[in-house]
């Protein structure tokens, strides 16, 4: 890497933090040299857990922030309120460009909010759309919207699909990627308002790779590699396929230890097994970014584990790398 790149790291915010976030951040920077840590939180609390570690003192900060929001705030008055939150602080460090970008687990609504109305959005983007990978038989899929927009216009859609194709491109190496609008049937008549006003203008764009409409059922297939939706409808495929997977996972290993001989069968499939439902199950996918924002913004799952934390920091590292925001402006704003 030519440059050092600051990734701001908010300490307090998780289930598992602050154990698993500085653990995690501290893994990505042992496997890369190029980053420096500013973790944002409670300075004691972090100093303590560090303790605990070796690693390289000259490429960790600590930026002091006393305040935690919580999962159960209402997201605009937390934002508001809570100047000195680990949220805030860490958003204020993007912004002011003293981090390149701000990586938590902590509340969802906040980090939406603070991330349009603290970092801002870049100009010409309408909304800024919350865009998880989530793992199919095909590899990886680009959900965006998830959670960011309710209320999205089909304008905004048209935006989500042109920067979901340049981030898969450009950070998963997918040329040409196919783009669906999520709809309840292939038919292109089909569909909400939303959906018929969305579709012919996605036909219409020569920048994408628009393949029509995907319903929900295809989306584990791996038909599409951008799948575009508003957040309500993005949310729910979300949740849905979080809570199928973890209900299947746990009936197969019922299944797996109900006699005596499904439990040697099980001794000898146990590590394909193992293998196929780590990548089905989206371990080594990161955080999902908020798109179209003047600084690069990541939100990683409230439950993260080490893991995820060091995965959510790498994707800001190839974010960077690969000038993304810079590929927006040109691609997107500039038309």
């Amino acid at each position: 890497m030519s440059k050092q790149i600051k990734i701001a790291v908010d300490a307090m915010g998780g289930d598992h933090a602050p154990d698993a976030v500085i653990q995690g951040a501290l893994e990505a920077m042992e496997e890369h040299d190029g980053i420096s840590i500013i973790f944002t939180g409670k300075e004691d609390v972090i100093r303590q857990k560090l303790a605990g570690h070796a690693y390289d003192q000259g490429r960790v900060e600590i930026v002091p922030a006393d305040e935690v929001i919580g999962f159960d705030e209402p997201p605009v008055m937390a934002i508001r309120k809570k100047k000195n939150s680990s949220i805030v602080v860490g958003l204020n460090l993007v912004k002011k460009g003293e981090a390149d970008a701000f990586v938590s687990a902590g509340s969802t609504g906040a980090i939406l909010v603070g991330g349009q109305f603290v970092v801002g959005r870049i100009k010409g983007i309408e909304r800024a759309p919350l865009a998880p990978l989530i793992p199919t038989a095909g590899g990886a899929s680009l959900l965006i919207d998830c959670g960011a927009n309710v209320d999205a216009r089909a304008s905004h859609l048209v935006q989500f699909a042109k920067m979901g194709s340049i981030y898969m491109e450009h950070i998963v190496g997918v040329k040409n990627p196919k783009v669906a609008i999520v709809n309840i049937g292939a038919e292109e008549e089909k569909g909400n308002m939303l959906v018929k006003e969305t579709y012919p203008l996605l036909k219409e764009c020569t920048d994408i790779n628009f393949v029509g409409s995907i319903e929900a059922r295809d989306i584990p297939n791996g038909d599409a590699d951008v799948i575009v939706c508003e957040a309500f409808v993005g949310n729910v495929i979300l949740k849905l396929y979080e809570g199928l997977a973890a209900t299947l996972l746990k009936e197969v290993k019922k299944g797996l230890m109900a006699t005596l001989r499904s439990k040697i069968g099980a001794l000898m499939i146990k590590p394909a097994l193992k293998q196929t439902m780590k990548g089905f199950m989206g371990e080594d996918q990161g955080g999902a970014p908020l798109l179209g924002l003047k600084g690069l913004v990541v939100k990683a799952h409230g439950s993260s584990k080490s893991d995820d934390i060091k995965h959510a920091i790498v994707q800001c590292i190839q974010f960077n790398e690969n000038e993304i925001n810079d590929k927006i402006k040109e691609n997107i704003t500039t038309e």
